[in-house]
């Protein structure tokens, strides 16, 4: 058993008030014994990120003191090739690995070269990382259950008119993969919140969603058995044919 978590946040007025509040909050969840953590995509007032290890060193010494796992969100990361990049802070405070975002929404794609890989991180389980738009596209979750994660996290910055539909394709790949999926979004006058944590449930071969939303500035964390998802999700995977 793992326990699981999500930050929903609002504006801040900078990126040090922002990551001092949030600071506070992942040191709630780990007092909970919460083992991973995911933020939003882009939530802080600045999200160019020019030195990830500076901007979340007290993000990195929570980590350690609560050996946690902590998204904190996704970034644009400024070097020869912009990208948009999820960074992962492992639980001895220290970053191990990032995923870079697959499909840059709109405007990005002229500032934003996408990524092409889909990666594993295994700490207190092995999960997977869709950032935002990459969500709409079957084959990245598809692909990161097939590599064997476990659970899926998925920073986001969904605008209020598009809540309904991201809530749909969130929902769709959690049961396509028969995987739970945690999906953080920003809350403010633009973004419309409800982060989403999607569970599933089984009645007679019968699955079906089980859902917790985040309202406001808030947190939440969930205890999750994950091996019980993967005889529904090899049986899932063994019913697909080929075909033209």
């Amino acid at each position: 058993m793992v326990k699981l978590g999500l930050i929903q946040t609002t504006s801040y007025e900078s990126n040090q008030k922002g990551i001092a509040q949030v600071s506070k909050i992942i040191k709630k969840l780990g007092q909970k014994e919460t083992k991973i953590v995911c933020l939003p995509e882009q939530w802080l007032k600045n999200n160019i990120i020019k030195d990830f290890d500076s901007e979340f060193l007290e993000f990195k010494k929570i980590a350690r003191d609560f050996s946690m796992t902590i998204i904190p969100g996704a970034f644009y990361e400024i070097r020869k090739n912009t990208s948009i990049i999820a960074p992962v802070i492992g639980p001895e405070g220290e970053f191990i690995g990032r995923q870079e975002k697959i499909h840059p929404f709109d405007y990005e794609r002229y500032s934003v070269k996408p990524g092409n890989e889909a990666k594993i991180f295994k700490t207190s389980c092995k999960f997977g990382i869709i950032i935002c738009y990459d969500m709409v596209f079957p084959n990245v979750a598809n692909v990161l259950a097939k590599k064997g994660a476990q659970v899926l996290f998925s920073p986001s910055r969904i605008v209020r008119r598009g809540i309904v539909p991201w809530e749909m394709y969130v929902q769709v790949r959690a049961l396509e993969n028969r995987i739970p999926i945690l999906a953080a979004n920003v809350e403010n006058r633009r973004f419309g919140g409800n982060s989403i944590i999607v569970d599933l449930t089984e009645d007679d071969k019968v699955v079906t969603t089980k859902i917790i939303k985040l309202k406001g500035a808030s947190e939440k964390s969930k205890e999750f058995i994950l091996e019980k998802y993967e005889k529904s999700r090899k049986s899932r995977f063994s019913d697909s044919n080929k075909f033209q």
